[in-house]
C-alpha cells in the first residue's frame, strides 16, 4: 500500500473523530444511567492533560470499562445513536457504521474481571472514576495505573513512563499495588528507557 500525501488536516480530523466518538457514546450512557468509566489511551490523555497538555499522545480508539451485567443495556443504549455491537477476536466492541474498523472501535473492558487468565489482579469497578468537566467519567489515576501495570504491554509501559516523566507517579506509589505490579513499576522507575 503506497502512502498518500501528508496532510495535517487528516491528522487533526483523526484525533477529532475519536474525541467525538467518546463524547457521543459517554453522553448516551449517561442519559441511560449506565455506569462506565473511560480507560485506555483516552484516560491517559485526560490525566496527562491535567499536568502538561503538550505531553498528550493521541489514540485511535475508545476503551470503556463496563460491568458485564450492564453489557446488554449498553448495547441497547448505544444502538440508539448508531453504534452496533460486535465481538471480534473475543473482544466486545461497538462499531459506528459498516466501514468502521475494529482498530477505531469503542472497545469494552469488563470491570471486576481479568483481561487475561494469567493476570493476578482484577480490573477495578466503574465506581473508581471521576467526572470530567466535559461530562464523561474517567477511571481514577491510581486505578488506571493499576490496569497499565497489569497489562504491561509496550504501549502501557509508554503511558506509565509519561506519568513518571511528568512526576504524576513515583516510588511512593509502590505501596499502592500488590508485589507483582509494584515490581513492574519499580522496573520502570529504575530503567526508564528499557525495552522488555
Amino acid at each position: 500500500m503506497s502512502a498518500g500525501a501528508i496532510s495535517l488536516e487528516r491528522m487533526v480530523n483523526a484525533v477529532e473523530k475519536v474525541r467525538q466518538k467518546l463524547l457521543r457514546a459517554t453522553s448516551q450512557l449517561n442519559a441511560d444511567q449506565i455506569p462506565y468509566a473511560v480507560v485506555g489511551g483516552n484516560a491517559v490523555m485526560a490525566w496527562v492533560s491535567t499536568v502538561d497538555a503538550e505531553a498528550v499522545r493521541s489514540t485511535k480508539d475508545v476503551d470503556i470499562l463496563l460491568r458485564r451485567d450492564d453489557l446488554q443495556h449498553a448495547i441497547a443504549s448505544l444502538d440508539k445513536i448508531g453504534f452496533y455491537h460486535r465481538c471480534v477476536a473475543g473482544v466486545d466492541m461497538f462499531l459506528e457504521g459498516e466501514k468502521d474498523s475494529p482498530r477505531s472501535a469503542i472497545q469494552v473492558v469488563f470491570a471486576n474481571e481479568k483481561v487475561k487468565a494469567h493476570e493476578t489482579v482484577l480490573n477495578p469497578d466503574v465506581t473508581e472514576s471521576k467526572l470530567t468537566p466535559e461530562g464523561f467519567y474517567v477511571l481514577t489515576l491510581e486505578k488506571l495505573v493499576q490496569i497499565k501495570l497489569t497489562a504491561f504491554r509496550d504501549k502501557d509501559r509508554t503511558h506509565l513512563r509519561d506519568f513518571i516523566d511528568l512526576g504524576m507517579i513515583d516510588a511512593s506509589w509502590l505501596s499502592k499495588y500488590p508485589p507483582e505490579l509494584a515490581k513492574n513499576l519499580q522496573h520502570l522507575l529504575d530503567n526508564p528507557q528499557s525495552v522488555i
